[in-house]
């Protein structure tokens, strides 16, 4: 990407560190895009961080309180941008699940299989958490939660691997790997769930000591 203004090399699609313009990208661009990255599963989390710290020094509306309404409108419409390309690439999930949408892959609410193995495991877990919801507290329940939540961790990260070999690398649009890593992402979509409402039974449990 190239600056309109300088024609300097842009690091970001939302303005030039060379010049200092604000830039107005198309709304189709894509969030790996707006930050000079190539769609990828596999990124870099330092690399993406100094990538969201330079384009913030530049888009940021605190900067831009002097300047032309228009410019300052623009300024806070490329920050709310820029926050939402960070929350979605720096998140395994979010970026995964973005990836299998653009290469025309099941959307979630389309296709809400998940691997049988895992739907076997899934019942288990759900029994101690009904026991749990209906259970006093208890060191003996407190440590069972604590145990099914290291366990739900190790497999949220196996369920990781298997989306990473799966999105890398990036199928064709209409690759059955986009439906078998939508499967992968229901599963964790379901980790993510039950991990949730152990960390809530846990913080409950603790109040009533």
């Amino acid at each position: 990407m190239q600056c309109p203004h300088c024609g300097a090399v842009l690091a970001s699609a939302l303005g030039c560190a060379q010049c200092g313009r604000l830039l107005d990208p198309p709304a189709e661009l894509s969030p790996f895009a707006l930050l000079g990255l190539s769609e990828r599963y596999a990124l870099d989390g330092a690399d993406l961080r100094q990538r969201v710290l330079r384009a913030g020094r530049l888009v940021h509306p605190d900067f831009f309180t002097q300047a032309p309404a228009a410019e300052r409108e623009l300024a806070e419409r490329n920050s709310a941008r820029l926050n939402r390309a960070n929350e979605l690439l720096s998140d395994d999930w979010s970026r995964a699940d973005w990836l299998v949408g653009a290469r025309g892959g099941p959307a979630e609410n389309e296709q809400r299989a998940m691997p049988p193995a895992f739907l076997a495991e899934v019942l288990e877990w759900n029994e101690l958490l009904e026991e749990a919801r209906g259970a006093p507290a208890s060191p003996g329940m407190q440590e069972r939660l604590d145990s099914l939540a290291r366990t739900l961790a190790a497999e949220r990260a196996r369920l990781l691997q298997a989306v990473a070999s799966l999105l890398e690398p990036l199928p064709e649009r209409g690759s059955p790997r986009l439906a078998q890593a939508r499967t992968q992402l229901n599963a964790i979509r379901y980790v993510d769930r039950a991990l949730s409402e152990i960390e809530a039974l846990s913080l409950t449990r603790a109040s009533l000591r």
